[in-house]
């Protein structure tokens, strides 16, 4: 196995920077479907430092382990998202979160 050195700071760099772009878009798009997209995006940035984790602290299999529970957490969560934005384009012919609001009444 190849040691990684110093360069886990850049892994963690990287993931920080992902998930922060993750967490800006779904704060500030309306459109449902680009806020799923950027919980991917969170939801991979965790992946990558959990793999970064991982290799530096190589005796366990922790990290990757919880990154393969993620993975199947985030393709559950793609698959639910992506049906409850189907169901909503079809009542009210918009993706847009803000007219969600609507369906309380």
């Amino acid at each position: 196995m190849i040691p990684i050195g110093n360069v886990i700071e850049h892994y963690v760099l990287l993931a920080s920077v992902i998930f922060v772009l993750g967490a800006v878009g779904f704060l500030v798009r309306r459109n449902a479907l680009v806020q799923l997209m950027s919980v991917e995006l969170m939801l991979n940035a965790v992946n990558l430092a959990l793999v970064a984790f991982n290799r530096q602290h190589s005796s366990d299999m922790n990290g990757q382990m919880v990154s393969f529970f993620v993975i199947a957490v985030a393709a559950a969560e793609a698959a639910v998202g992506l049906a409850i934005v189907l169901s909503f384009y079809r009542l009210k012919s918009s993706v847009f979160s803000d007219e969600a609001d609507s369906l309380r009444h």
